[in-house]
């Protein structure tokens, strides 16, 4: 497959949805060839009622509502066709109710038949199984099958070979790298192994740091050790924190599909830490933690 070079900076780059850059989208191409894009009224539209999420922020989507207002939808919304002209959504309920929010009367949309959805798995799935996809189209896979095919990440690591829902989830954070970053991975000038230490550093130390890990080829041991002294040190009444041993909870990342580990002191203090790679994820997070 050939490299995708470019990052895109559309609708998606200044507010975060739940779908990805395409110049990462491995079924972009099948994704075109089996469906259909179109206009569609919104009252022609009707959410999932099978849609496990029920919780959106009001805050967010009335920010993305005001953003449409102004800008339009620029990434349509996945649906599926019901009888008499009716459609049903897959992806994208958010756009959809802050269009609707906007006063909007119609949004863009790519039809799916239930075949070409499942078509599109199926090609997700192949593309991964190959390995010869980079991290940031790996990564991009998973979250299209984990938003558009409704998979948890224990269902995603069974169809690609048996990953674990650690390893799904770490492939996952790489999309949490700054853009430079990102484009370094896509263009293999980064190993994922050196860019895992760099997700969550501050882009402007990340950017500093980048061209040395790339000309100097640093291992990953080195960028972690970097990072740790490169990172401001935080105290508690004037000491020093010292660090904080992480350990992963299987249990609970099966149950909520992500990454969860606990950080503990050597006093026996810490915390537990559930991570999300976006607005979507981080809100379905919160409804099962009130159910």
């Amino acid at each position: 497959m050939a490299m995708k070079k470019g990052l895109g900076r559309g609708f998606s780059s200044l507010i975060p949805d739940d779908l990805l850059d395409e110049s990462f989208d491995p079924s972009a191409g099948d994704d075109h060839k089996v469906s259909d894009l179109r206009n569609i009224k919104l009252s022609d539209i009707s959410p999932d009622p099978d849609q496990p999420r029920r919780h959106f922020d009001e805050t967010g989507l009335a920010e993305l509502s005001a953003s449409i207002a102004e800008h339009g939808v620029l990434q349509p919304i996945v649906v599926v066709p019901l009888k008499e002209g009716k459609y049903q959504i897959v992806a994208g309920e958010r756009r959809y109710r802050a269009s609707v929010a906007a006063g909007k009367g119609s949004i863009p949309a790519l039809v799916r038949t239930l075949s070409a959805q499942h078509k599109l798995e199926l090609s997700l799935i192949e593309n991964i199984q190959r390995r010869d996809l980079n991290p940031l189209e790996t990564a991009t896979a998973y979250v299209k099958l984990r938003d558009q095919f409704n998979l948890t990440l224990e269902e995603i690591g069974t169809r690609v070979g048996g990953k674990s829902v650690s390893a799904i989830s770490n492939t996952l954070r790489l999309l949490k790298l700054p853009a430079d970053a990102k484009q370094a991975v896509a263009e293999g000038k980064l190993t994922e192994g050196q860019a895992r230490p760099l997700i969550g550093i501050e882009e402007s130390l990340v950017n500093q740091v980048l061209p040395k890990i790339i000309n100097e080829h640093w291992s990953a041991r080195r960028v972690e050790e970097y990072v740790a002294t490169a990172r401001p040190v935080k105290a508690t009444e004037g000491k020093v924190q010292k660090p904080r041993r992480l350990v992963e909870l299987p249990v609970l990342m099966k149950r909520f599909g992500t990454r969860v580990t606990t950080q503990q002191n050597n006093r026996g203090v810490g915390k537990i830490v559930i991570e999300f790679t976006s607005e979507e994820e981080r809100q379905r997070i919160e409804a099962q933690l009130g159910q």
